[in-house]
């Protein structure tokens, strides 16, 4: 079915965003969403090979990536867009060891920074500034995920990997985990 134009005038006079701004934040959404996945999978790998404390890291991690996708979602359609939910697929499910999750993980929120900040830059160009101001919960919420990635992943520089080092490794992630929910 189609439109008439009037009420095609109706719905783009109900939008306060930007056309080019929805499909930035859409694809962000994509990225959330595969962040999620991809967290999920990891933690069920870790829980296979018995690392406990860092498959909950983990599985909580999916949850509150998937929890920044919504946010994402609730934005862009209170502000008359229309927010998609992404396919996605190609989630890898096998790793070589839990040090490989962790600089996959570090370089992962690498490339998520860079997608805000890229959203951000372009709010700012356009005048966006209603965007602008809710993107920056997420510049901060990246700052703090790229950080924990880089204590996690200095834990194995510091403890090692032989002997009990991985079981120490899986028992310090628990502790930096509790730390990051208080």
């Amino acid at each position: 079915m189609f439109m008439k134009t009037a009420e095609k005038e109706i719905v783009t006079l109900k939008r306060s965003l930007l056309v080019d701004t929805e499909k930035k934040l859409n694809k962000q959404i994509e990225m959330e969403g595969r962040s999620s996945a991809y967290y999920l999978s990891m933690a069920s790998w870790c829980e296979m090979m018995g690392f406990s404390n860092s498959a909950k890291f983990l599985y909580d991690h999916a949850d509150e990536e998937r929890q920044h996708m919504l946010k994402l979602f609730k934005y862009i359609n209170d502000a008359g867009g229309h927010a998609i939910q992404p396919e996605i697929t190609g989630i890898r499910h096998n790793f070589n060891s839990l040090r490989e999750i962790f600089e996959l993980i570090l370089e992962h929120e690498i490339e998520v920074t860079k997608s805000i900040n890229t959203i951000v830059d372009h709010c700012f160009m356009v005048k966006d500034f209603a965007t602008f101001s809710f993107m920056q919960w997420y510049v901060t919420e990246q700052r703090e995920e790229e950080t924990v990635a880089r204590r996690a992943l200095e834990l194995f520089d510091i403890i090692g990997e032989e002997g009990i080092g991985l079981w120490t490794i899986d028992q310090e992630l628990g502790k930096l985990h509790a730390s990051i929910e208080e």
